[in-house]
């Protein structure tokens, strides 16, 4: 379709150029959902000495015949403070530290102990492995994080473990989306018959949300070049500005001279793409604009291939572009057309399945998907079994 851009070649020209946003040190309370911007090494050693992995008894590694003695314990921090000799035993708990002199550990259900002897039971034997030995996850100076990974609970807590009390994290864009149209009601309970609720900015509030701080939805801003101009101006300190609605080509549709008297640059207007054909995009300085198209599925699937990505890497993310995964078809598909086209579908395993709403005005089927299927441009028709290219919108597509 004359005068498109390609989806491939939109998102690109999007990512293109912009740079994570500057870093900053965040207590480690703070660091889960945010950025790495620099290569994370051990400040210790962990474990820092021998631990049990088992609760039972600590004995010497060359007198594992027994009996035994019990001479003390060693708790998880608690340890025993001498040393075990020969004929002797310390009771020792999971985590604790192993004695000095001891090398093995009988587990307890292996034991049969009768005051402070201790003898075997015939299950088994004491082990050396059943020892977490020093150093065995990590010592001073090893590498435990790349830049570009993103902090979520277990990355937080090897950093904690490796001595880290914070860590130098990118910051999170500050983000402001604009519900814009004469159409739109704030208040869902008092909508008259021409309205019609104010749903998309809380819908791409959430898409936002994880990847971005000090987000903010605007009330409906109508249909009027300066109250759209002072809506833009009034968020100069924001990194991206998401409008929806009045990207397209009726008389209402303000969002490009509004850009355009604001003082931006639009990059580039119309992707091949449906649901989502009206994106746009444009830049005032390190700003970056967003305009996404009205129809509900329609701003949420741009949102999902633009505007997500976009916030991944003003954030620090590595990889950026949502990912694909194969799946079988459980119905047919027709050909593809003269734009990609994303199917709304329910994947339940490798097996998916497309609704037949296509409207971009549909929420309920929107809603009912858990996936988008792409299908590319003149594509070609596709009987059941077929396998496709699936996009997972998991957790409603805030992943």
């Amino acid at each position: 379709m004359s005068g498109l851009l390609p989806l491939a070649e939109a998102q690109a020209r999007l990512l293109e150029g912009v740079a994570p946003l500057a870093a900053e040190p965040v207590e480690m309370t703070g660091a889960i959902g945010r950025v790495l911007a620099e290569p994370l090494h051990a400040f210790r050693t962990q474990p820092a000495a021998d631990l049990s992995a088992m609760d039972g008894y600590a004995v010497r590694a060359d007198d594992l015949a027994g009996p035994w003695h019990v001479v003390g314990e060693s708790a998880a921090g608690h340890p025993f403070a001498g040393t075990v000799a020969p004929g002797q035993a310390v009771r020792i708990s999971t985590g604790a530290l192993v004695p000095a002199g001891a090398g093995a550990i009988l587990l307890q259900e292996d034991a049969t102990r009768s005051g402070d002897a201790l003898a075997l039971n015939g299950q088994g034997d004491p082990e050396a492995r059943h020892i977490r030995r020093a150093g065995f996850d990590f010592r001073t100076g090893d590498p435990l994080l790349e830049p570009g990974t993103l902090i979520g609970p277990a990355q937080a807590a090897l950093a904690m473990a490796g001595g880290h009390g914070s860590l130098l994290l990118y910051r999170k864009p500050a983000v402001a989306i604009l519900n814009t149209g004469d159409e739109l009601a704030a208040d869902p309970t008092a909508c008259a018959p021409h309205q019609i609720p104010a749903s998309n900015g809380l819908m791409i509030a959430g898409l936002a949300r994880p990847f971005a701080a000090g987000l903010r939805v605007s009330d409906p801003v109508r249909d009027d070049l300066d109250a759209l101009v002072a809506m833009l101006a009034s968020c100069e300190d924001c990194d991206v500005i998401v409008t929806t609605g009045g990207v397209s080509v009726g008389d209402h549709d303000l969002i490009r001279p509004a850009l355009e008297a604001w003082g931006a640059e639009i990059d580039f207007w119309r992707v091949a793409m449906r649901p989502g054909k009206p994106l746009l995009v444009a830049r005032k300085g390190r700003q970056i604009v967003l305009g996404l198209p009205g129809n509900p599925v329609s701003s949420f699937v741009t949102a999902v291939l633009f505007l997500q990505p976009l916030l991944r890497r003003l954030s620090g993310m590595r990889h950026c572009l949502p990912r694909s995964v194969p799946a079988r078809l459980t119905a047919p598909l027709s050909a593809g057309e003269s734009r990609t086209e994303f199917v709304r579908a329910v994947l339940d395993g490798r097996a998916v399945t497309p609704l037949t709403e296509r409207d971009s005005s549909a929420l309920r089927s929107l809603a009912a998907a858990n996936a988008l299927i792409e299908r590319a441009i003149g594509a070609p028709a596709a009987p059941a079994g077929s396998e496709v290219r699936v996009y997972p919108l998991e957790n409603g597509g805030v992943a």
